[in-house]
C-alpha cells in the first residue's frame, strides 16, 4: 500500500484484509469519511471465493448501509505486466535454456480463477518461448508436487525450475519450496525489496479503470 501510495499521493488510500487479519474490509470501508465514493482493489492475482463473495459481500453491505459508492475492481491478474514480473524473477535464477519450468499457483474451487491461472501460464509460456507446466497448492489438479514429478519423468536430467505466482512470501510460498524442484524463484513481493514498479502499475490501473466504467456507465 505504501508503494501505491507514493505512486498516487493524492488518494486517499486504507488496507483492508480479506481472511484472519483485521481490520477486514467492511471495517475498513466504514472508516472512511462519510460519504466518500470508495474504489476497492483486490490484492489477489486471481479472483476466486475472496473476490466473488467476501468483498462482492463487503462492497453491497457497505453501499447499503452508507448509501457510500463502492466500486470493487478486477483481481490484479492475468496481466502482461505480472508476466514480464515473472520474467524477472526467472532471471534472477538464471533459468537455463534446457531447464524445465512450472508455474505455481494457489489454486482456487472456483473454475473461473483456475481459468484465469491457465491463461498466466499460457502467457507465461508465450513470453519465454518455451513450455510452461502449471501445478496448483490447493483447490485444483495437478498438484505443484505432481506436476515437478511430471517433468522429470517426461524431461529426465533437467533441471526444474519453479516460478511463484504467488503475491507474497507465507504458508503458500513455503509449500512451494518445498514442493521438490531444483530451484525456485520469489514471489512478486518481498518485506526487502521495494514493490515493483510493474506491479505498482497494474494496482493504480485497476483503480482507474474501474472509476471509467463507472463513469461511463453513469452517462
Amino acid at each position: 500500500m505504501a508503494a501505491v501510495t507514493l505512486a498516487e499521493p493524492e488518494l486517499l488510500t486504507a488496507l483492508g484484509y480479506v481472511d484472519v487479519q483485521q481490520p477486514d474490509a467492511p471495517s475498513t470501508l466504514a472508516t472512511l469519511p462519510a460519504g466518500v465514493p470508495a474504489v476497492v482493489v483486490p490484492l489477489l492475482l486471481s479472483a476466486g471465493y475472496h473476490v466473488y463473495v467476501d468483498l462482492t459481500d463487503a462492497v453491497t453491505g457497505e453501499t447499503e448501509a452508507s448509501a457510500r459508492s463502492v466500486i470493487l475492481t478486477e483481481a490484479l491478474g492475468p496481466d502482461d505486466r505480472l508476466i514480464e514480473l515473472l520474467r524477472e524473477r526467472l532471471d534472477e535464477v538464471a533459468l537455463h535454456a534446457d531447464d524445465s519450468l512450472v508455474l505455481a499457483v494457489a489454486g482456487s474451487s472456483d473454475a473461473r480463477a483456475v481459468a484465469a491461472c491457465r491463461v498466466v501460464a499460457e502467457r507465461l509460456s508465450l513470453a519465454a518461448g518455451r513450455h510452461v507446466a502449471l501445478g496448483f497448492l490447493s483447490a485444483a489438479r495437478p498438484r505443484l508436487a505432481c506436476a515437478i514429478t511430471i517433468e522429470r519423468i517426461l524431461r529426465p536430467g533437467r533441471r526444474v525450475v519453479v516460478s511463484s505466482y504467488l503475491l507474497a512470501p507465507g504458508f503458500f510460498q513455503r509449500l512451494v519450496e518445498k514442493a521438490g524442484a531444483d530451484a525456485v524463484t520469489a514471489p512478486l513481493l518481498l518485506p526487502t525489496e521495494p514493490a515493483s514498479p510493474l506491479l505498482v502499475a497494474v494496482v493504480t490501473d485497476r483503480y482507474r479503470t474501474a472509476l471509467t466504467a463507472a463513469s461511463a456507465s453513469a452517462d
